[in-house]
């Protein structure tokens, strides 16, 4: 009953439960209690698109253990809120050290006074925006790990083995140039067949003969890839060379590195509020 009641409303499943109590398991009548207690925030917040938020970050003191999550919320105000705040940053640490599966077993996990779920629904309920645990990565290692957040809004995560202040510069070129993958071998195949179609649209426009429109969309392909893959994009800070050059220069080398950027991927509600108004005025 306590599951069915917390779908119904979103509610936080303690409260959920005090409300069946109350209301000597009539669901009718607890939920109706929820709904004058809570405001109905959390069920008619469920629906909203979340592409706002923060990306939170945690590595483990002997560097060791990290965690990359993004959590969203509505609005960039909401992505200010203290309460917010820290629960992204206790979330990438709960990741960090409990190593759930998905995103479904961090839900379940223990956390405060209930659950990461229950805690997230009574935050919904106490802001009153829409709040999802969108993903996260989780690095365990014997070498070292490097992170880095832009603004609250750009995270990475790596896994390298050199100087400290080679880490740090991994860390920030990645967020600076956003590669896709480590090397071409780690690019999806999708992305690589799409670019080559493109340079193939291109090419044919040229009216050159086939074998030089053939080089052509090959010299863009790996021109795509060179941008794209961290090994072979020019270092920040020194452009000419390589970040692999730079890499094998310090004696250094990278295993992985984890990049988010808040809201990448969900498409936003685009909103004219001008519009909006003069549509409400107009039905009145």
């Amino acid at each position: 009953m306590v599951k069915e009641l917390r779908e119904k409303t979103d509610a936080p499943m303690m409260e959920c439960k005090k409300a069946l109590t109350e209301a000597d398991g009539d669901m009718a009548r607890a939920e109706e209690l929820l709904r004058v207690k809570l405001g109905s925030k959390a069920s008619k917040a469920a629906s909203r698109v979340t592409a706002e938020g923060l990306v939170g970050l945690y590595v483990s003191d002997d560097g060791k253990q990290g965690a990359l999550v993004e959590i969203n919320c509505e609005t960039d105000f909401v992505a200010k809120n203290d309460d917010f705040i820290n629960f992204v940053s206790q979330i990438a640490q709960l990741i960090a050290e409990k190593n759930p599966a998905d995103v479904a077993a961090l839900s379940d996990l223990s956390f405060g006074e209930g659950t990461v779920e229950s805690t997230r629904s009574a935050l919904v309920g106490k802001i009153g925006e829409n709040i999802a645990v969108r993903r996260f990565e989780r690095f365990e290692t014997d070498k070292q790990l490097a992170s880095y957040v832009h603004g609250g809004r750009i995270g990475v995560l790596v896994e390298f083995d050199g100087s400290e202040e080679v880490g740090k510069d991994l860390a920030m070129h990645i967020a600076a140039t956003k590669p896709r993958a480590l090397n071409a071998e780690g690019v999806p195949a999708e992305l690589i067949e799409a670019e080559r179609s493109v340079a193939a649209q291109k090419a044919a426009e040229s009216g050159k003969p086939a074998e030089i429109v053939s080089k052509m969309v090959e010299g863009s392909v790996q021109k795509f890839l060179k941008e794209v893959t961290l090994l072979s994009q020019p270092f920040v800070k020194n452009d000419k060379q390589s970040v692999e050059q730079m890499l094998k220069e310090k004696g250094a080398s990278i295993q992985r590195f984890s990049l988010f950027v808040v809201g990448e991927g969900i498409e936003k509600k685009s909103e004219d509020f001008a519009a909006e108004v003069a549509a409400a005025a107009g039905n009145s």
